[in-house]
């Protein structure tokens, strides 16, 4: 932004002149990046690393199951 500008004349200040549409939009994108920023920690997932992720767990589950012991209770 520009400096403030002095009136040697009168040694008052000027503030810079501001385009209050182009301020509101400058805002809004900058809180939409920001929440876009959060929505990629919490839901930022690939697809790939989702898959991988539901595959160990089928193995693991699977896994259990392998070792579970019959007791012959009919459970």
């Amino acid at each position: 932004m520009r400096d403030l500008l002095v009136d040697p004349k009168k040694k008052a200040f000027m503030a810079e002149i501001v385009n209050l549409r182009k301020v509101r939009k400058r805002t809004q994108r900058t809180k939409a990046a920001e929440r876009a920023a959060e929505n990629r920690v919490l839901y930022g997932t690939p697809k790939a690393q989702r898959a991988l992720v539901e595959a160990q767990k089928n193995k693991a589950d699977k896994a259990l199951d392998q070792h579970r012991l019959d007791t012959g209770d009919g459970e």
